[in-house]
């Protein structure tokens, strides 16, 4: 089964529909997948929903469908740098769920290992609770969060073999791998695709078993905000 496409547009061929569950990887501007964001907006998808960490900035990640009206909700942990997140969502043009960001992560591993919900602390006595089953462990409440099951997931990695083995770099591994497992299809976009047998089994953050698509392509890296020091005199 061959799972390398030529681009994102073909990779989202007949998966992309209007009203999808997608769940992105990604953390902050790190990792995230910018060229099949990219392929959504010109594909014209709408009235999606994003289980992302984040909602991009302005002109940059999911920020760009946020700019065309592709978006209808967000479930996420962290909305900031976004004027038109945070213009559309007071003027009640977007629908948002807040998650605490390890509930988030959890909520998507969950759904990729097939549990529809678990019990956690986080969140309790709090909004976040609000409306959700409240249960005792040992005499301490616990609120009811449920697995995410997405209908697709788009994911950025470091490096892939063509069965669709992935190596992540740094805090890119943070969401994309729980990212990855919930989606009925996965598609990822890596920097590099290397020779099947050539990844260290050791070193493999998430198998083939959950990538359905591959594509390969060049990626801007854009730092969310640039922080600079004089240099010291030697």
């Amino acid at each position: 089964m061959n799972k390398i496409y030529g681009s994102a547009a073909e990779a989202l061929e007949g998966v992309l529909s209007d009203g999808m569950l997608i769940a992105a990887g990604g953390f902050g501007l790190c990792g995230i997948p910018e060229l099949l964001l990219q392929a959504i907006k010109e594909n014209g998808a709408k009235d999606l929903t994003f289980a992302s960490n984040n909602a991009g900035v302005d002109d940059f990640g999911i920020g760009i469908l946020l700019q065309s009206r592709q978006v209808k909700k967000m479930i996420s942990s962290y909305v900031g740098e976004n004027a038109e997140f945070m213009r559309q969502y007071l003027s009640g043009e977007l629908e948002l769920e807040f998650n605490p960001q390890g509930t988030l992560a959890e909520r998507m591993r969950a759904g990729g290992a097939g549990i529809p919900g678990f019990y956690t602390k986080t969140g309790v006595g709090t909004q976040i609770a609000e409306g959700k089953e409240v249960k005792q462990f040992h005499g301490e409440d616990y609120i009811l969060e449920e697995g995410i099951f997405a209908d697709l997931s788009i994911v950025k990695a470091w490096k892939a073999d063509d069965t669709g083995n992935l190596v992540f770099r740094k805090t890119a591994r943070n969401f994309n791998p729980p990212a990855a497992m919930c989606g009925k299809v996965c598609i990822v976009e890596v920097e590099e695709i290397v020779p099947r047998g050539s990844l260290d089994p050791d070193h493999i953050h998430l198998p083939g078993i959950y990538v359905h698509r591959i594509i390969q392509g060049e990626h801007e890296k854009r730092i969310e905000k640039v922080t600079t020091r004089k240099r010291e005199d030697a």
